[in-house]
């Protein structure tokens, strides 16, 4: 399977998207923004409709138009003119309608669905080495602002009242997850790629319950599962961003039953 070209960059790149989305996933699931993933998957497919309308570079209007998304979403939740949920749903709905008419307006000769979807063929070299350095900024970032991002995450009152600057690392949490959504789109497809920031952690936090503990299983699993899952599609000629998204669905079916399974065994004993 890997002796294609192909399947090797999309190996190597969704490894370091992997990694990155699950990383940022810890912080978004547990302090329950993970649908601003969902929300800025669905900009940045309108948004590259557009760059790609007006034959502007996609990748680079993505970038912009995702990264102020996220400010905007941070800032605009926290008014009580709209709750934040009900804002997201708003942005996700219309950011994908402009996206389709977009495409159908200007009568493209592009595939919508693989913008939706994803598509291995899609992955360039360039998209590899962006997805590679992405990664290792994510996961230096992550190493050197562990505490803090742990603070803002679990009790961001008491993190403002020592004088950490959270609304800083909210910001660098949204512009992170802005560029890695972007860059994985086009893998896992506008409407899958937040199921790699959300499943990793929600599965780690059934085997475990420290921060440490869910953190470092979160990143296995979802490196563990998207090599699964890309495997499977390969070898099964299934499209590969539903199957990474079916094959993490399958392992937290599986991890509920036997950690249910055995919270009964031992309450029983």
């Amino acid at each position: 399977m890997f002796q294609y070209a192909f399947m090797i960059r999309a190996l190597v790149a969704g490894f370091a998207i992997a990694l990155s989305t699950s990383l940022l996933g810890v912080n978004l699931v547990l302090s329950k923004n993970s649908l601003i993933g969902d929300g800025l998957s669905h900009v940045a497919f309108g948004s590259m409709a557009i760059g790609l309308a007006f034959n502007q570079e996609p990748l680079l209007i993505s970038l912009i138009v995702s990264i102020a998304a996220a400010f905007f979403i941070l800032k605009a939740s926290k008014s009580s003119i709209v709750s934040g949920d009900a804002l997201i749903g708003i942005i996700s709905s219309s950011s994908l309608a402009i996206g389709v008419v977009m495409i159908q307006f200007k009568g493209m000769n592009a595939d919508i669905s693989s913008y939706m979807f994803g598509s291995i063929l899609g992955i360039n070299n360039m998209d590899v080495v962006i997805a590679v350095i992405i990664a290792i900024a994510v996961l230096v970032g992550f190493v050197l602002l562990y505490n803090r991002l742990f603070a803002i995450t679990f009790d961001e009152p008491f993190a403002k009242a020592v004088g950490e600057k959270t609304d800083t690392y909210h910001s660098l949490l949204a512009i992170a997850s802005s560029i890695v959504i972007v860059v994985g789109m086009r893998l896992m497809g506008a409407l899958l790629i937040s199921g790699l920031i959300i499943f990793p952690t929600i599965i780690a936090m059934r085997w475990f319950h420290s921060y440490k503990t869910v953190t470092f299983s979160a990143v296995c699993f979802g490196i563990i599962n998207f090599v699964l899952g890309l495997y499977l599609s390969a070898n099964m000629n299934l499209p590969t961003g539903a199957t990474i998204i079916l094959v993490n669905l399958s392992v937290l079916l599986v991890s509920i039953i036997i950690t249910s399974f055995l919270s009964q065994s031992s309450y029983s004993n």
